[in-house]
């Protein structure tokens, strides 16, 4: 008998979908869910195809099909049930449980990341900030404190981090990178304008707002 995660989805099998997605699906996975958390959020409990597809840009078909894929959801004249696709859709993309995030830098990007939850509303837990400024170090952001970036490898040893998320300037970002790297980070969120060098096993993703504009920009003028 195949073992069930507690919303009674099969383990194996959500495992195998996973390991069966393409990029397209899994990016697109990730906005449906995002709609979905913020839904749930403004107290929905259910969320038509024609709804997420206003908010994503994507084809109402298209996300049906997608989440056929992994199952029956939805009833017609009904739509999907919010709390029900969160969860499955958290075990296909292995986002099911609890990840802890180390954030670096708690200047005006650091600290609004920290205290926006957009990171707790699927399951991730800030649970580590550091800098390296001292009148920051010991600041209380969110549920979390400061701490002197000098601590890193302590705090690693003692809760192995998931994530690391770089809200610092562009020169120090690989050095920060080569100690996530050293702890055994494989996932780094890089919101400086540094391009990093890492091993191939460890994955960067750049989040610049003018690159975002700029693809906006190129659509919406074509």
């Amino acid at each position: 008998m195949s073992q069930t995660d507690a919303h009674g989805f099969p383990l194996d099998d959500a495992r195998m979908a996973s390991d069966r997605l393409t990029l397209g699906v899994a990016a697109r996975l990730s906005r449906y869910l995002q709609v979905l958390t913020q839904a749930r959020k403004m107290g929905k409990t259910s969320i038509s195809s024609q709804a997420i597809s206003e908010y994503t840009n994507v084809n109402p078909t298209q996300i049906r099909r997608d989440l056929s894929g992994f199952g029956k959801f939805g009833k017609r004249g009904v739509g999907y049930d919010i709390d029900m696709l969160i969860a499955k859709i958290r075990t296909i993309l292995r986002t099911a449980g609890q990840h802890n995030i180390a954030l670096f830098g708690a200047g005006n990007l650091g600290q609004a990341i920290a205290t926006s939850g957009v990171f707790a509303d699927h399951g991730f837990r800030i649970s580590a900030i550091f800098d390296v400024d001292q009148e920051r170090v010991g600041m209380q952001l969110g549920e979390t404190v400061v701490r002197h970036y000098d601590e890193l490898p302590d705090v690693a040893g003692d809760d192995p981090i998931q994530v690391g998320v770089l809200a610092i300037p562009g020169h120090a970002a690989q050095s920060v990178a080569d100690d996530l790297v050293a702890a055994g980070v494989k996932i780094i969120f890089n919101y400086s304008d540094a391009l990093l060098n890492v091993p191939s096993d460890v994955t960067v993703h750049t989040s610049s707002p003018a690159v975002e504009l700029l693809y906006a920009l190129y659509f919406y003028l074509s």
